[in-house]
């Protein structure tokens, strides 16, 4: 058997006059995540918010879940957000990435959309389980199959996909069995942007407390200059 130790945390970091991320975190009913409000369009944070709600109760009301059932999930999440984008902002709409998970019969299942990001940390190796959906990876990912294709720099990191677009999302989905002594970190770009992987994998390894670590992972980007919200939500497997 295995139990959860969870814990989830966000600072609006030292440029920023509102935080638009959100934490998705009911740790009853084993939901972790982030979403984080789309920068440049208006109602960032009326849509994380909704799509944090959103998500905990469409999920949390399914009697069991596979990764189908999340596709179709964040889907709905994806028309209740592009509703209210037409009445917040008829001519641009509003967006928010979305990356969480839940625990369902010793499995994490996985979804993501954006450039939030899920790291898992089993027996000291750290692995990116989330792929950012922006211009730069989608060109690369392009370029490996064979296809020519151009991008200007400065447009490097804008999002290909997002919670709230008018077509309904393409949503990466995973299932990851869980292990004793597993840990779990869901965050926004305003932490990887300020914080190695090499970096990260130290921090979620180090101390027994979730809520320790966290701090110190959200901490640290702030401290080094805190230019974007910075959010996570750290999970612990342990033996029950």
């Amino acid at each position: 058997m295995l139990s959860l130790r969870a814990a989830a945390l966000t600072d609006i970091g030292r440029v920023r006059r509102e935080n638009e991320d959100r934490c998705i975190f009911d740790e009853k009913a084993q939901v972790f995540g982030v979403a984080d409000g789309v920068g440049g369009l208006p109602g960032g944070g009326e849509a994380a918010q909704l799509t944090a709600e959103q998500v905990l109760t469409v999920v949390t009301a399914l009697p069991a879940v596979t990764e189908q059932d999340l596709v179709v999930a964040v889907r709905a999440v994806n028309e209740a957000v592009l509703k209210l984008g037409r009445k917040m902002s008829p001519g641009m709409g509003i967006g928010t990435t979305l990356t969480f998970g839940c625990v369902r019969d010793g499995a994490l299942l996985l979804a993501h959309v954006g450039d939030s990001r899920c790291y898992g940390l089993r027996e000291g190796q750290l692995l990116r389980l989330t792929e950012d959906h922006s211009v730069e990876n989608e060109a690369r990912l392009r370029r490996a199959r064979g296809e020519i294709v151009y991008y200007h720099e400065s447009n490097r990191n804008a999002l290909t996909r997002c919670i709230g677009q008018p077509t309904p999302p393409d949503v990466d989905t995973a299932e990851f069995t869980l292990a004793a002594g597993d840990r779990y970190l869901f965050c926004t770009d305003g932490v990887t942007r300020m914080i190695t992987d090499a970096e990260l994998k130290t921090a979620i390894g180090r101390g027994d407390d979730p809520h320790v670590t966290l701090a110190e992972i959200v901490n640290l980007a702030v401290k080094r200059g805190g230019p974007d919200n910075a959010t996570g939500v750290l999970v612990f497997v342990d033996e029950a």
